[in-house]
């Protein structure tokens, strides 16, 4: 594991997964920009329709922190799906250079496929967190349940998504992970989407964890 986090690190150093690196923060912030200027147009038109009186600050104010509120919650989802977006670029690139070998017998999937993957990811994010939600708020009172519930769900949720992401490209005799290193690969991924600034560079260097993880022979372990 420390091996393939250390190589997807080093993957960063390639110029294409690099190029692929800056394309998924620029979607990432684009994305959070759209929603905060669509945040301050509806903060400022709630409070017309209110008829409160607002020279622009209070809506802005709003927006902003709604922004961020939505930053925290909702960035797993938007990194998942930028991530589809881009994987399979990703794949080429981590498995062109360390691993020639795969990369010549690998089956790069379809957009239909992948859009399809990217999708069905999304609404099982959404539908396992909104059937956690009872849990997360009664494990409240412990002060840490809630956030370490929250971890196990979703590093569940995303080890299977970069498993799927590799099963749809060679199959699973080759492409799944053993469960100990697929929860480990999705709780680093998940703990590091939660660090401001890292959480830009997190979809792109678990990708690449993964293909080092799977190509290493560290998911047969």
């Amino acid at each position: 594991m420390i091996q393939a986090l250390m190589l997807s690190f080093q993957s960063l150093s390639d110029t294409r997964v690099a190029r692929l690196l800056a394309k998924v923060i620029a979607l990432s912030i684009g994305i959070f920009i759209v929603l905060g200027v669509g945040l301050w147009f509806g903060m400022a038109a709630l409070f017309g329709w209110l008829n409160l009186t607002d020279d622009g600050t209070w809506s802005a104010l709003l927006s902003i922190a709604l922004s961020l509120l939505a930053a925290v919650l909702l960035f797993r989802i938007v990194a998942i799906a930028v991530t589809w977006v881009f994987a399979d670029d990703i794949i080429d690139a981590v498995e062109d250079h360390y691993y020639p070998q795969f990369a010549d017998i690998g089956k790069r999937p379809g957009l239909a496929t992948g859009v399809k993957m990217a999708i069905r990811s999304v609404i099982r994010v959404i539908a396992y967190n909104l059937l956690a939600l009872p849990v997360y708020v009664l494990l409240l009172f412990t002060g840490v349940g809630t956030a370490i519930a929250f971890m196990l769900v979703n590093a569940l949720l995303l080890g299977r998504d970069l498993e799927d992401m590799l099963i749809a490209r060679h199959g699973a005799a080759h492409g799944a992970i053993r469960k100990l290193p697929r929860l480990l690969l999705g709780l680093l991924g998940t703990a590091g989407m939660l660090v401001p600034v890292l959480n830009l560079f997190v979809p792109v260097l678990i990708t690449a964890m993964a293909v080092h993880i799977v190509h290493s022979g560290v998911a047969k372990l």
